[in-house]
């Protein structure tokens, strides 16, 4: 896989061959990721969580921490939550902060592992909407869903696995 720096120089960085501080620095800049299982370290806030790849960025942590809250609260955590560890939360509620951290930075590539795994009808829909909204503003999302519906509403080309391999 071939990336286009973005150190400005326009040079393409070959991701299988690069130093591995290079594709740290691309992924971090280029990939966000949201896995079915939030990772992170125990103790620390919610609000922190989400706001850390973007403060990683060099945004200012005041500004972070805003745009933060913001996703946490369209994904319906409650303000009481934010200083709190997702340690302690429900596996829908973590999944919730999960996705807020994935979507903290405007990627221009979006790898999502079933982002809407044990989330309820209404956040499902909220997640829905941050997909399309990245994807409306150009970002290439790929992802795997089980959820039929999800998928509908998502996807623009769909590579079905159980029939690719029914098919060989």
């Amino acid at each position: 896989m071939r990336h286009l720096s973005d150190s400005g120089d326009g040079a393409w960085v070959d991701m299988a061959g690069a130093e591995p501080h290079r594709v740290l620095e691309v992924r971090r800049k280029t990939v966000g990721y949201v896995s079915q299982f939030l990772r992170v370290i125990p103790r620390v806030a919610a609000r922190d969580i989400v706001a850390e790849p973007l403060h990683a960025l060099g945004v200012d942590l005041a500004t972070a921490r805003a745009r933060a809250e913001t996703l946490l609260a369209r994904l319906n955590i409650p303000a009481a939550m934010w200083d709190l560890a997702p340690a302690t939360f429900s596996g829908g509620e973590q999944q919730r902060v999960n996705i807020a951290r994935g979507f903290a930075v405007d990627y221009p590539i979006l790898l999502l592992d079933e982002p809407t795994a044990s989330l309820d009808a209404g956040n499902r829909a909220v997640v829905v909407d941050l997909i399309n909204e990245a994807k409306a503003r150009g970002a290439a999302v790929v992802g795997i869903f089980h959820d039929d519906e999800v998928r509908a509403a998502v996807a623009d080309r769909i590579f079905d696995l159980a029939r690719e391999r029914s098919a060989a």
